[in-house]
């Protein structure tokens, strides 16, 4: 053979078992690295290994085990008796009843509900579901004259309206009898576009029982500008409108004996204002009556004591104060503060003040919010008596006590509630105060 010849074909083999060598050295790279991708389980990361989907349930079940930050939310404060669920959005507002066995709340679902509350510690409650509407978000509520009538505001591109549902009781026992359930609220009267289009920022509803008044129960609407309109819970008729001219309002709350109506502004004074009744017992005039000031800067929110003498605000200056209102105004005698607390709240530095406040129905514990604190507070010293730092998963909306003491399995406890962004409401019980 001829040796150039040889020499060529020696050459192209050599070449192609190197070749071989390349390729089957890259495709068993490639399969390798397909086969990873496929099954990422069989790799071994020492990051991932623990997480194994039956150590993952034990773990759960333990109570000392560590979890994740959603987890240690939903460990329980000892003050923390039951979560009412059921609610699509965000819960913007509730109110108790008269006798504390209802508790309505308002949902950005477009839903108002109106929980049973026979036991506190209940597994379940049941509720009455009322539907809005089309195109309009209840905002607040306000139960009028008893537990079966319900006024509610609502907000929508159009505006403001409010809407009063009720069901007509039965008239006697046998049409109790004839009834195995009660009817579905109707709407009973509704005003739209109330407050020239504006937002309603709350409703205070209240028994009017001072002096000469009725009995009615009386609604107050605040808007976000600086109006607040008086209405008739039953009837829907306008009682009196007042203007507070600072700004924009906060809130507004009525006296629980329908003699005062206090309103919280842009600036640090409150201005309070008297309703005036008839012989015959209906609003004759509501009244300019005296203004609280001391505050540094502006008040957040207030609350009537249960006597309807005195009122508690809270202001972004860091301190709450409580007025004695029972004076002789008509003789210019001025409202006088009785006693003044800082907030114990540590924000490291930011602005100290309380979003909400609300008191108990025997005015010795004062229920405040921050974002998605909770804190109780004694009356009498302005001493902290507890705080659930994370009460809900996002920020409160609205704070109540019951009016009354609400059963919890053996005994009666008084019962404050909270709503939140994060689609729920809360029970909690009262804290012990100090021996005396």
């Amino acid at each position: 053979m001829d040796p150039v010849l040889l020499i060529a074909v020696l050459s192209i083999l050599i070449g192609a078992v190197i070749a071989l060598a390349f390729f089957g050295n890259y495709f068993r790279k490639r399969s390798s690295e397909i086969q990873s991708i496929s099954q990422p389980e069989l790799q071994s990361d020492p990051k991932k290994q623990p997480s194994k989907p039956h150590q993952t349930k034990k773990s759960h079940a333990k109570p000392h085990s560590h979890t994740s930050d959603k987890d240690q939310n939903k460990k329980h404060h000892p003050l923390d008796v039951n979560t009412l669920k059921g609610h699509g959005d965000a819960v913007t507002g509730l109110c108790f009843s008269s006798d504390g066995r209802s508790l309505a709340t308002a949902c950005a679902d477009g839903v108002l509900r109106i929980f049973k509350l026979d036991d506190a510690s209940s597994k379940s409650f049941k509720f009455l579901r009322i539907n809005l509407p089309v195109g309009g978000h209840p905002v607040a509520v306000s139960f009028s004259d008893d537990g079966l009538s319900l006024v509610a505001a609502s907000q929508s591109l159009s505006g403001s309206s409010l809407y009063m549902y009720g069901v007509e009781k039965p008239k006697t026992s046998e049409e109790v009898k004839q009834q195995p359930k009660l009817p579905l609220p109707e709407i009973k009267w509704e005003h739209h576009k109330v407050h020239e289009k504006l937002g309603i920022l709350t409703l205070s509803g209240t028994t009017a029982s001072y002096g000469s008044a009725d009995g009615s129960t009386i609604v107050a609407s605040c808007s976000e500008g600086t109006d607040i309109i008086l209405w008739h819970g039953k009837t829907g008729k306008i009682l009196g409108h007042v203007d507070t001219n600072q700004l924009k309002n906060t809130m507004a709350a009525l006296s629980p004996n329908g003699r005062f109506l206090a309103a919280a502004a842009f600036t640090a004074d409150v201005k309070v204002w008297e309703i005036v009744y008839s012989k015959d017992g209906s609003v004759k005039e509501v009244s300019k009556a005296m203004q609280l000031k001391g505050h540094k800067s502006a008040v957040t929110w207030l609350c009537f004591t249960p006597n309807s003498e005195q009122i508690i605000t809270a202001s972004k200056d860091g301190s709450i104060r409580i007025w004695n209102i029972n004076v002789r105004y008509h003789m210019d005698e001025d409202p006088k503060t009785l006693k003044v607390f800082p907030i114990p709240l540590d924000l490291g530095g930011a602005t100290v003040q309380y979003d909400r406040l609300s008191l108990s129905p025997d005015g010795k514990i004062l229920a405040a919010t921050h974002g998605t604190t909770l804190q109780w507070l004694c009356v009498e010293t302005g001493k902290l008596l507890d705080t659930a730092d994370k009460a809900h998963e996002g920020d409160i909306t609205c704070i109540a006590w019951a009016p009354k003491t609400i059963p919890m399995g053996d005994e009666k406890v008084l019962v404050l509630a909270t709503s939140s962004i994060d689609k729920k409401v809360k029970l909690w019980a009262a804290p012990s105060l100090p021996a005396p």
